[in-house]
């Protein structure tokens, strides 16, 4: 069946257009140390290009493991001084570091969507979306309390302290280049610790942006580090970042594969860490729900950054009454809402996907579903686009096996399969069979059905009549192979802190 393609013709130059950017100082080339711009060592760079043209966009410094030791070496010098600042003076500069981000999110949008392909106005969400946790950050700075414990003697007292943990290295992934950092970096400094970022090799620009706004904001030089490297050096600089010493905290978002490999390094030296890992959220459609309601939520929850969330839905469960209705619903919204293109095209909402060898790995899942039965009612192929770029369009199908990799694994693509369901132990069962449990949704307005699904499903994030569940204010985590530990929330904060008992004799 036909998508609709938006500006499919619309003339895109990358360079041109990383020209139009005002504020050329958010252009960065080199990775960002000790409040100094910097190459490698090594003066090898890498190449970024836009997934939208497969046109280069720059070559950012290539740091490897030496580099990042220096950087590492820079963090734990600004810690002793950075600890010791009031939570009000940190809360201050993260302010203004807010005012900044949201005073350049023009620029920063544009900057983002020629790097990681995500339309122009869902990647301006996604700098407010980054900004939030800045925000909401500089103001837990304040209320990171500890506690009073009423003591078992009358001659002594017992405090309880929090105290930030020391340099924390972070790795973020490629496909919220400035949420991730920042719902990670606004925590670790709100906390009083110092940071080492390895930002994703296809997404650096977005990183090395906020570190030029952090410096106006009078962030000091050492606390914020960001150091770019490419997909070779990758193994190397993780390796850096969860084995050297002076890193006290590992916070890591990615597959699951590459976070338990990442945890087994971080345990030679017993680091605190955190691991935000893949998700295969199932969406649930019950007999009684808003068909239209939730078929309209599926369309943001699935095909958001075209599919390249890990909080995305990625087995559809509609029971056996309504399916019919509901996949008439969507497959008509899916081609009424949907319009393909490059990213800064007029009226384009669903853009490239970032890497080649993810649109591989989706139609290699395609393939196999088709293989084993599955039939596909919309879409199924590469995208024609003029600009050329990672185009594949939003596919739905149906008859798909619970066997096959669309079902058993992480999709993180543009790939919607519906499948049918009688009972909810039948579908309770079928969503919770599988080793991740990231965030789930499900739609009903059986109150009694609502607690015992959500209190049942094995996730650690629900959406209930929603498909949208990302806020600063929540706690984001997941169960199981989906990681450890929280992002974001009051409970974000804690990630960077230790707990230290004081038992005081009179």
């Amino acid at each position: 069946m036909s998508q609709k393609r938006g500006n499919q013709d619309y003339a895109i130059s990358s360079k041109d257009e990383l020209g139009k950017i005002k504020d050329q100082r958010l252009v960065r080339l080199d990775a960002y140390v000790n409040g100094k711009w910097v190459g490698a060592t090594s003066d090898r760079r890498f190449e970024v290009t836009d997934p939208g043209t497969l046109q280069t966009i720059g070559h950012v410094a290539d740091m490897n493991a030496h580099d990042v030791s220096k950087a590492v070496d820079a963090a734990s010098d600004a810690f002793g001084k950075w600890s010791k600042t009031t939570a009000k003076e940190r809360a201050s500069l993260l302010r203004k570091w807010y005012d900044q981000v949201m005073a350049n999110k023009d620029d920063l949008a544009r900057l983002m969507t020629l790097e990681c392909g995500k339309p122009l106005a869902e990647a301006a969400g996604e700098i407010g979306y980054g900004a939030s946790f800045i925000e909401w950050f500089s103001e837990e700075a304040k209320r990171a309390y500890g506690d009073v414990v009423p003591s078992p003697m009358s001659s002594t007292r017992m405090v309880v302290l929090k105290q930030p943990v020391g340099v924390a290295g972070i790795i973020t992934p490629y496909n919220f280049p400035t949420a991730m950092i920042t719902r990670k970096v606004a925590a670790a400094l709100a906390a009083g610790c110092t940071v080492v970022v390895r930002p994703a090799h296809e997404t650096p620009f977005s990183a090395l942006a906020l570190c030029e706004l952090a410096e106006r904001a009078g962030i000091p030089p050492g606390v914020f580090n960001v150091v770019p490297s490419s997909g070779e050096n990758t193994p190397e600089v993780g390796k850096e970042l969860t084995t050297n010493p002076k890193i006290r905290k590992v916070s890591f978002t990615g597959s699951t594969n590459v976070g338990k490999l990442l945890m087994s390094q971080a345990s030679s030296t017993m680091k605190k860490i955190s691991m935000e890992l893949g998700g295969n959220a199932p969406f649930i459609v019950f007999e009684d729900a808003s068909i239209r309601d939730a078929a309209e939520q599926l369309i943001l929850c699935k095909f958001r950054n075209s599919g390249q969330t890990c909080v995305c839905a990625n087995r559809i469960y509609v029971h056996d009454k309504v399916y019919d209705e509901f996949v008439s619903v969507f497959t008509s919204l899916v081609k009424e809402k949907l319009r393909i293109g490059h990213g800064l095209a007029p009226g384009v909402n669903f853009g490239p996907m970032i890497t080649e060898r993810g649109l591989a790995k989706t139609e290699e899942q395609l393939q196999r579903a088709v293989k084993a039965g599955a039939k596909v009612i919309v879409g199924g192929n590469r995208a024609n686009v003029k600009s050329g770029g990672n185009f594949f369009e939003p596919t739905v199908l149906v008859n798909v096996s619970d066997d096959v990799p669309m079902t058993c694994e992480e999709t993180f693509g543009p790939l919607c399969p519906i499948y049918r369901f009688t009972t909810e132990e039948e579908v309770m069962c079928r969503a919770n069979n599988v080793p991740v449990g990231l965030a789930g949704y499900f739609f009903s307005r059986d109150i009694g059905r609502i607690f015992r699904v959500a209190e049942a499903l094995e996730v650690g994030m629900v959406g209930v009549n929603i498909g949208s569940i990302s806020t600063e204010v929540a706690p984001f985590g997941g169960v199981k192979e989906s990681g450890v530990g929280r992002e974001g929330s009051r409970y974000g904060i804690d990630e960077y802190l230790n707990i230290k008992y004081l038992n005081i004799a009179l």
